[in-house]
């Protein structure tokens, strides 16, 4: 699918700079910035629905765990005594 973008003087010379240093085209810098840019959105938009799905489950059953709990069974990460999940609780 052809797609046209109107970009002004300043930026169109900044495409070519950078596409010139990294030996691309000006189109494949162009397509790599709307590709991570759409990426980057798509992942902030799920983890919000994620959270309001979280905060709705919170609100409804009341259950939770609390920073110290999730930062004490974050730390064994990576660790010989590396712990699960713990359980949520009222």
């Amino acid at each position: 699918m052809a797609t046209s973008l109107k970009i002004d003087d300043r930026l169109k010379g900044r495409v070519q700079q950078l596409a010139s240093q990294r030996r691309r085209s000006p189109h494949w810098i162009m397509l790599e910035a709307i590709q991570q840019y759409v990426e980057r959105e798509e992942a902030r938009e799920s983890f919000k629905q994620e959270a309001m799905i979280s905060w709705a489950a919170y609100t409804q059953t009341g259950r939770h765990l609390t920073g110290e709990e999730v930062s004490a069974w974050l730390n064994t990460w990576g660790s010989d005594d590396e712990k699960p999940v713990p359980e949520c609780h009222d």
